[in-house]
């Protein structure tokens, strides 16, 4: 096995400090550019709908969500719209006027969104009507997820937050401690059953009690370390996955880890650092680094089964899978599509020029893009 913990060395990044709320990236290098190959598809834009200002003028990671046949998007000037996901067609778009932060969530019948006021909003899949709003202690910057029976959703000052699903009411709060500094933005929660697991700024995953709040386990997936607050950014900010009984989340310069989901065991690991999801397939588990390296490796050994480094530092999103592809997007706006099974290019396509925050949902060989100036559209991979 990698020895998990590793020594850090600080890498900038373009995503704001929380604490104080600046950008900072290495200018000294620049992103790769774009090297030709030979496509194996093309992917061919099925529809396009625009939705308000997108991601607005913050660094925001306004990723959409779908449930049934719809696709649900939320700008950040307080536009939330519901897409028939195969056709394009508009069902309903609401105005709420509201600043949004976190991105959508979208299940057994909410549409789940939290604001810059520090209040979660409920709205009706079916009509976009307001169902509920409920106050909580700071901004949300990740979508709130709920099971039909509780929402749940973490906010900027280290609480995680369980809500009735019926009419917003607080069922209990877990709070965690908050470093000096941290990556502006929080992963969502996931929910299991009967558990509900979430990751921290201070470098912690925890598994609560979905009903009572009850903490179950935890274990640290990094140690902060470094004479200074910057090196001991140890933010835990991309979503937690769930992959055969093991939860996988990565910490910003910690480690990758795969958690047992009942008892918290660490089961798999390995030096990295990234602020993004994971993805998994063909036996690997994908990340991004902090460089934007793309990285595949096997969920058995932890072995690095094939890296690319063609994109070094072009601020890619957070994988997704689909079929036997992975796909990514970066700040230029460009879509690529690597091989699962050795990370060669096989597709690229460039959607729009405002750049790619918010992550990639695939359905089968249909993508799914939501663009940083609000331009949502749907691919398809065509030979």
């Amino acid at each position: 096995m990698t020895q998990w913990f590793r020594p850090v060395v600080f890498v900038t990044l373009a995503a704001a400090l929380s604490a104080c709320g600046i950008f900072s990236r290495d200018t000294s290098e620049q992103p790769a550019e774009l090297q030709d190959f030979d496509a194996q598809f093309d992917m061919r834009t099925e529809w396009r709908v625009n939705i308000g200002d997108g991601q607005g003028r913050h660094f925001n990671r306004l990723t959409p969500a779908i449930d049934g046949d719809t696709i649900y998007a939320a700008a950040a000037n307080g536009e939330v719209a519901a897409i028939n996901k195969r056709t394009g067609e508009l069902r309903w778009r609401s105005r709420t006027g509201e600043s949004i932060r976190g991105a959508v969530g979208a299940n057994q019948g909410l549409v789940l969104f939290g604001t810059r006021d520090a209040e979660v909003v409920a709205l009706d899949q079916l009509s976009g009507e307001e169902q509920w709003r409920a106050r909580v202690s700071s901004e949300v910057l990740s979508a709130p997820r709920t099971d039909g029976r509780v929402v749940v959703l973490q906010t900027v000052d280290g609480r995680l937050y369980a809500l009735e699903a019926s009419n917003g009411q607080q069922r209990w709060v877990y709070e965690s401690t908050v470093p000096a500094l941290s990556l502006r933005g929080s992963s969502s929660p996931l929910l299991s059953g009967n558990l509900v697991v979430a990751g921290f700024a201070n470098g912690l995953v925890a598994a609560l009690d979905v009903n009572n709040g009850f903490l179950q386990w935890e274990e640290r997936v990094a140690i902060p370390q470094g004479r200074s607050d910057l090196q001991r950014v140890v933010d835990v900010d991309g979503d937690p996955m769930i992959s055969g009984g093991t939860v996988y989340v990565a910490a910003y310069q910690g480690n990758v880890m795969g958690l047992d989901l009942q008892s918290g065991n660490i089961v798999w690991g390995r030096e990295a650092s990234s602020y993004h999801g994971l993805a998994s397939g063909l036996g690997n588990l994908y990340y991004v680094d902090d460089n934007s390296h793309i990285v595949a490796a096997s969920n058995s050994s932890d072995a690095v089964v094939w890296e690319n480094d063609d994109l070094r530092l072009r601020q890619l999103t957070a994988p997704t899978t689909t079929g036997n592809f992975l796909v990514v997007g970066d700040f230029e706006g460009y879509v690529h599509v690597l091989s699962q099974v050795n990370g060669q290019f096989v597709s690229r396509q460039r959607i729009d020029r405002s750049g790619i925050r918010g992550g990639i949902l695939a359905e089968g060989n249909v993508i799914y893009v939501y663009t940083n100036s609000g331009r949502l559209a749907a691919l398809r991979f065509q030979r």
